[in-house]
């Protein structure tokens, strides 16, 4: 790979992302001699412009970040860097260098997620969601239920506007079943995380 070390003293911007969650983490600066630092080590290694020296990620702290993969931008003059952390990132002790948590976001179904939270905790009387939140968990374990089966008969059928819709009828109500058991997405992909080591 070739990094252009040539301009801004000798230093390229180096963004770092957690590989799981994809969040960006906090921004840091190498130089050549900090890239191939990392390359060996397989912990991330700057220099510090503050200290005039190389600094590797928790080298106090003990929490380093451990390479995964690193992509050169297309004008060769900045580094995205994929890490697994190890710890917090910030030396205030919070997840990223911005203040926000680590957290899976999964775009839309976070979204829809916290629509269903919020259908939950302030219960409307127009609400579908917040009406199977009232009849209890029976109610909505049946409901699952009935669009497991819509969505197996779906699947021997050759209607694909069909299957998709059915399908998206499950998932809905899976969120719905996982929240009135007091779980999320989230709780699901680290059960899958955890076999798939």
């Amino acid at each position: 790979m070739k990094i252009n070390f040539d301009q801004n003293s000798g230093l390229v911007p180096a963004i770092i992302q957690d590989n799981d969650t994809k969040n960006v983490l906090m921004l840091g600066y190498m130089n050549e001699e900090a890239y191939h630092k990392t390359l060996e080590t397989k912990k991330v290694t700057f220099f510090s412009r503050s200290k005039k020296r190389l600094w590797t990620k928790g080298e106090e702290s003990g929490n380093f970040l451990h390479l995964v993969d690193i992509k050169n931008d297309c004008d060769e003059d900045s580094l995205l860097i994929s890490v697994d952390p190890q710890g917090p990132i910030c030396h205030k002790g919070t997840d990223t260098c911005w203040g926000s948590d680590n957290i899976q976001n999964l775009g839309f179904l976070s979204t829809l997620e916290n629509v269903i939270q919020d259908r939950k905790e302030n219960m409307g009387d127009r609400s579908y969601v917040s009406s199977l939140f009232k009849e209890g968990i029976n109610k909505i374990a049946q409901k699952v239920g009935e669009e497991a089966v819509e969505v197996v008969i779906e699947a021997k059928d050759e209607d694909d506007d069909l299957f998709l819709n059915e399908s998206a009828d499950l998932l809905f109500h899976y969120l719905i079943l996982l929240q009135a058991k007091g779980f999320r997405l989230n709780d699901i992909i680290e059960v899958l995380r955890s076999r798939h080591k």
